[in-house]
């Protein structure tokens, strides 16, 4: 962060579904994704993606990143857990401590929650995420070899997980 920046995450509102939408379209890569790219006037929020899931990273009150937190089932046995699905940061702000900031609003907020766990998912390739949730105290604990073809290469899915007892070893 530069000294005059001012970053606030806060929980997103529908009001934000413009703005959200916008930085999702900015930030979509093929290192990230397994989805296609978002249509120009793909929506953010639906049924299964609600404002509440979502963390927004606003610097200087602009929108520049998010982070969903859910329930990875609707389970009462698995209650206990979250998972991350979807963390973005715009390309311009990269570097600056953003991602850091919403992994650990993440956990702080899942903890909030009642959860003892949170997991992810991150493709393979994705050296510069999983460096990231590695500062961030996460470790991998499993892999899907193969799981996804991306533009003609197979990548594996990394499974992820942080205790929400333990602090960031980073």
């Amino acid at each position: 962060m530069h000294e005059n920046d001012q970053l606030i995450i806060r929980p997103a509102r529908a009001e934000d579904e413009k703005e959200l939408s916008a930085l999702n379209r900015a930030t979509w890569t093929a290192l990230a994704e397994v989805a296609p790219r978002p249509d120009e006037d793909a929506e953010v929020f639906d049924e299964r993606h609600t404002p509440d899931q979502f963390l927004l990273a606003l610097l200087d009150g602009r929108a520049v990143g998010y982070v969903r937190v859910v329930p990875p089932t609707p389970l009462a046995s698995n209650r206990h857990v979250r998972q991350i699905q979807g963390l973005a940061v715009d390309t311009a702000v990269r570097g600056r401590g953003i991602g850091v900031a919403l992994v650990e609003a993440a956990c702080r907020i899942a903890r909030e929650q009642g959860a003892r766990r949170i997991t992810l998912r991150v493709l393979g390739h994705n050296v510069p995420a999983r460096a990231l949730y590695e500062r961030c105290g996460f470790v991998v604990e499993g892999s899907l070899k193969e799981e996804f073809l991306i533009d003609g290469t197979y990548v594996d899915d990394i499974w992820m997980a942080r205790s929400l007892d333990d602090r960031p070893t980073g």
